[in-house]
């Protein structure tokens, strides 16, 4: 068996790390033959939920799992860790501004990327908590040791909703949705790419070619799923949220298919006319499942060229609203 992995999540007391930590110690992230480590980071009054999720791991019996660790100190939970998974945050209330959660989750992504600078340097971070990708780009300006290529924020829902509804849509199994890109900033601008997609071994168009669906029914449904959740149930997504994270580190660690991608938001590198240092969400591919590179030469029309124009300039916004609290993130 590999030497263990350790996983470091914070905010693991919360409904998402409940409903993650048991599938990573089960296998579902790394497989079935890879061990793994725990360390939970929490806030020091929620530490009882802590220590009931250790027992309850403890009584699972998971052969994967080699050891749990806890702790209220963001640099004991992260230390040594492979992989650091930034769950904590103030959810977002239904019909709440994102500059609400922007203002009361920033001091929160500083300290991690300092502790994640001080303590893990070569850890791969995937951050979850909204909004992800501004938070992700705080984390990152606050651990200067960190290699960019490191820091990933969560576009894998995003990617699961539409690959739902298009197999849907066609009367198809879902594994039968390829090349779904989902482009720009994990928000209600979220571009899902309809027009690149495939289906089986067709171009998506081709067999869907009710354009009305795609502009009125599928893009608006995916920018606007997790609104609705938090509507009915009082609360953010957890369980397709947890399925994200682990299809996310998935797709990071093992090589991608042949003519396949996957998405997440990257540090831009200029591609796609996107701004450089923008956490952007971009279509993926990695042949060793260690490097990762952005796929190019996806035609973009001039609806889909406004589209990632307008998550430009989402994340630029937020970038800057954060720069007034914070000094310069970039």
């Amino acid at each position: 068996m590999a030497r263990s992995i350790r996983v470091a999540i914070s905010g693991a007391g919360g409904q998402i790390g409940y409903a993650l930590v048991f599938r990573i110690a089960a296998g579902a992230m790394f497989g079935s033959d890879q061990s793994v480590t725990l360390s939970l980071l929490e806030s020091s009054d929620q530490l009882a939920l802590i220590d009931a999720m250790q027992m309850e791991l403890k009584d699972c019996a998971f052969p994967l799992l080699t050891e749990v660790r806890s702790s209220a100190d963001p640099r004991r939970a992260f230390e040594d860790a492979q992989w650091v998974v930034l769950l904590a945050g103030r959810p977002q209330t239904h019909g709440e501004p994102r500059e609400n959660l922007l203002r009361d989750n920033a001091p929160i992504f500083v300290n991690h990327g300092r502790a994640i600078n001080g303590v893990a340097p070569d850890a791969r971070i995937l951050t979850v908590a909204n909004p992800c990708n501004t938070n992700c780009l705080i984390a990152k300006s606050h651990a200067q040791d960190v290699p960019a290529e490191h820091w990933y924020a969560l576009m894998q829902l995003d990617r699961m909703r539409a690959k739902a509804l298009i197999a849907e849509k066609a009367k198809v199994a879902v594994s039968e949705v390829t090349r779904v890109t989902v482009w720009g900033n994990h928000s209600e601008t979220v571009y899902p790419d309809f027009h690149n997609s495939w289906i089986g071994d067709r171009p998506a168009p081709e067999i869907i070619t009710d354009h009305d669906w795609v502009r009125n029914v599928f893009e608006p449904t995916v920018a606007g799923r997790s609104t609705e959740i938090i509507k009915l149930r009082g609360a953010s997504p957890a369980a397709s949220a947890a399925q994200a994270v682990i299809d996310s580190i998935r797709s990071f660690t093992v090589p991608t298919p042949h003519q396949r991608h996957f998405s997440a938001a990257v540090v831009s590198d200029g591609s796609y006319g996107v701004p450089r240092g923008l956490i952007f969400g971009f279509p993926l591919r990695t042949e060793d499942g260690v490097n990762w590179s952005i796929v190019p030469g996806l035609y973009l029309d001039a609806y889909a060229q406004r589209r990632l124009s307008e998550n430009v300039a989402e994340l630029e916004h937020e970038a800057a609203a954060v720069t007034n609290l914070l000094g310069n993130v970039r």
